[in-house]
């Protein structure tokens, strides 16, 4: 049962669909999936691991217990609202335009010499590349992460997309 009306965020259905995934968590816990995964397409701040279930557990989207021992740190999971909620949204057929903020491309419509920035560019999707794929490896299969895995795969292709495309860049000036 809801003890309060919020409206729900794009942030708000990035931490429920987390936590569809992997059952509970603490805050912790949660903030070490949002960097292994939502946050290679979806950056959040590192507080929305802290402040967001607390606000999504008042509104009856998540239940929240306290541990006996230990730390006593709190452990939610989704409650039936919460999955609803969810379920409701990623079913909807539409989302928004991607938004691109770029400080390389920024950089180039400045003047920049394009070569350091692509040298830099494509070390870091190299980079990234590699890490998406050693996620990919660990959810591979696994039913309960079958979204994440997705979603790694498309990763996955985006950076090797990229990486294409600076070669290309990279060619078509030196032809120049």
């Amino acid at each position: 049962m809801r003890s309060k009306s919020i409206r729900l965020t794009a942030n708000s259905y990035a931490l429920l669909a987390l936590l569809d995934q992997l059952g509970e968590a603490t805050s912790y816990e949660i903030k070490g999936a949002i960097e292994k995964s939502i946050a290679n397409f979806w950056p959040l701040p590192h507080t929305t691991a802290y402040e967001e279930p607390a606000r999504l557990a008042a509104a009856g989207y998540l239940s929240a217990r306290q541990e006996s021992g230990g730390r006593r740190r709190k452990v939610y999971s989704l409650t039936d609202a919460g999955r609803t909620a969810l379920r409701k949204w990623a079913s909807e057929p539409s989302a928004a335009p991607p938004q691109l903020r770029d400080e390389h491309m920024l950089k180039a419509f400045a003047g920049a010499p394009p070569g350091p920035l692509l040298e830099q560019r494509a070390a870091w999707h190299r980079q990234k590349l590699a890490e998406l794929e050693g996620y990919l490896e660990e959810v591979r299969g696994v039913e309960a992460w079958a979204g994440s895995e997705r979603a790694l795969v498309a990763g996955v292709a985006y950076h090797r997309k990229l990486l294409e495309l600076i070669d290309q860049v990279r060619d078509a000036g030196r032809a120049s």
